[in-house]
């Protein structure tokens, strides 16, 4: 049960980002499209009730009630930004806005940004932390927490391979900007 809930709300997340733009650009209607944007984080608590009320009943805390923690955690702190590129690519395309922002392509800048997507996917992973140590201590049985003492032990390798792919090798080598390179 917690699978499909974690997958439509995924699916449920791009629909009402769709339909949200959908009204607000073309069909004008701005109050609806705030309505169906609002919904998406309706289904994350949708999501977090639902394990909740699963744990509660007696259920065994597997990998899928910790998947669900951390795609909550990372839904929080990297969902608002991906309601914004979808947004900028929206208007930019239906309502003659201006193109959308890009990240930086290289030096400081870009090593700025990543420092600051690597800040957001620690937080990411701490809210998740906190929702696994909730769940377990909901459990309260340390085998049928078991699962989400997995996934508390896979979030710092998530940290540390997002350092090293981000702003550590953005550090170590921050390129130049394409304006910088053209010249």
């Amino acid at each position: 049960m917690i699978v499909a809930l974690i997958v439509a709300s995924e699916i449920g997340f791009w629909v009402l980002l769709g339909l949200g733009l959908l009204a607000r650009y073309v069909l004008r209607m701005r109050r609806l499209s705030v309505v169906l944007l609002v919904g998406s984080p309706v289904l994350d608590l949708v999501l977090l009730v639902a394990t909740v009320v699963d744990l509660r009943r007696g259920g065994t805390a597997g990998a899928m009630h910790g998947l669900a923690a951390i795609y909550l955690g990372f839904s929080v702190m990297f969902g608002h930004a991906m309601i914004r590129w979808a947004d900028q690519r929206f208007a930019h395309r239906f309502a003659g806005g201006p193109p959308p922002w890009k990240p930086p392509s290289g030096g400081w800048a870009r090593t700025r940004h990543e420092w600051r997507e690597w800040f957001k996917a620690v937080l990411a992973c701490g809210i998740s932390a906190a929702l696994l140590g909730a769940g377990i201590l909901m459990v309260d049985d340390a085998d049928r927490a078991a699962g989400l003492v997995a996934w508390l032990t896979r979030l710092p390798l998530v940290v540390a391979i997002w350092f090293v792919a981000g702003p550590g090798w953005a550090t170590l080598f921050p390129g130049r900007p394409k304006e910088d390179a053209v010249r």
